[in-house]
Order: C-alpha cells, then sequence, then structure tokens
C-alpha cells in the first residue's frame, strides 16, 4: 500500500511516522486535550492507541492521519498540529462499520480553523476516494467545539443513533452522533 498524503491549503494529512510519536504525545496528552477522551494517557494507553491508528491504516487503507502544517515559517510550521481522518465505527453499542470522521488537535493550534479545514479534507476523502454513502462523527454532550464543528461541517444529530458509553474516553457519558450523508455533502460542497 502506498503511502498515504493529501494536502490543503495549509495542512498535510498523511501516514504516521515513528518519529512522530513523540511531538504528538508532548503536545495532546495534556489535561486540556483529553478533558473530554478520558483523561491522560498512560505508556501502555498511548502504545494501544498508536497501534490502533496503525491497525486502521492496514485495514482499511484509512486512519485517523498525521496533520502537519506546510513549512511556511509562520506559526507551528512543520510540526505536528494532531490528527484528523477516518476510520470504521467500532464503539460498542455504537453503529460498527460506518465511516466515522475524528479529529483532535494540540492547544496552540485551537481557533486557527485547522481542525474544520482537516476535517473538509476527510469528509471529501470519505466521499470521493473511499466511496462512503454517509460518514459519522462521534463526541459527547458536553464537547460543544467537537459538536460545534460537526455542524459547521454541516453535519446533522442524529440522537436516534446515540449510545451508551462502555470505553473509557465518554467517561460514562451517553457518546452522540452527527452524520452526513454524501447527497448532503455534494449540496454543500457540489
Amino acid at each position: 500500500m502506498a503511502d498515504f498524503r493529501h494536502e490543503t491549503e495549509r495542512l498535510i494529512l498523511r501516514d504516521w511516522r515513528e518519529d512522530d510519536w513523540p511531538e504528538f504525545w508532548k503536545h495532546l496528552n495534556t489535561p486540556a486535550v483529553t478533558r473530554h477522551l478520558g483523561g491522560l494517557s498512560d505508556s501502555q494507553d498511548r502504545r494501544r492507541a498508536q497501534e490502533r491508528l496503525i491497525g486502521y491504516r492496514r485495514d482499511h487503507g484509512h486512519t485517523f492521519w498525521a496533520v502537519q502544517r506546510h513549512i511556511d515559517g509562520r506559526h507551528l510550521s512543520g510540526e505536528i498540529l494532531g490528527f484528523c481522518g477516518l476510520k470504521r465505527c467500532n464503539e460498542p453499542k455504537g453503529p460498527i462499520g460506518d465511516m466515522e470522521a475524528g479529529w483532535r488537535l494540540r492547544e496552540d493550534a485551537w481557533g486557527h480553523g485547522y481542525a474544520k479545514e482537516a476535517a473538509q479534507a476527510s469528509l471529501s476523502l470519505a466521499f470521493t476516494h473511499f466511496e462512503a454513502s454517509h460518514v459519522i462523527a462521534l463526541t459527547v454532550e458536553e464537547n460543544t467545539p467537537s459538536w460545534g464543528l460537526m455542524k459547521r461541517l454541516g453535519m446533522k444529530r442524529r440522537s436516534d443513533m446515540d449510545f451508551p458509553d462502555t470505553v473509557s474516553w465518554a467517561m460514562g457519558e451517553n457518546i452522540i452522533v452527527y452524520r452526513i450523508d454524501r447527497a448532503e455533502w455534494e449540496t454543500l460542497h457540489g
């Protein structure tokens, strides 16, 4: 399988490299970033997360890719900002197998539109490259920035698809689902 790389105006979404992980965990294993994601990860949790991300790519051809800013001499140039991309939903009691978009960015990357830019690219890839009929995104009700972005992407809340947490990242809260169909995406982004 060829290495994956997709560029947007300011970002690069690409496959993970071994040397990405120390920088990723340094900036994304913080109380603020992990507030709605089960809290800080110990070394065992970090290793399992890395294995999952690599496994998604191996098993499905897509993953939550490393997000890197273009090198241009400005803020955060060239550094890993976080991840964004696509996986197959594997949450117990969730919509198993549905194409799922997800993102996680470091604190100093918040508020610059990077998450929206990367998520739009991921949704576009889901529909044009990976031929998804629809894409979901998951969060918890308390994570207003996350579901706010889902709405800005044109996704709609599907409370009929919400499901109880049986995983540690949701900390016992109900997991809420947003969804967008291919036709809805094409109408918005023709």
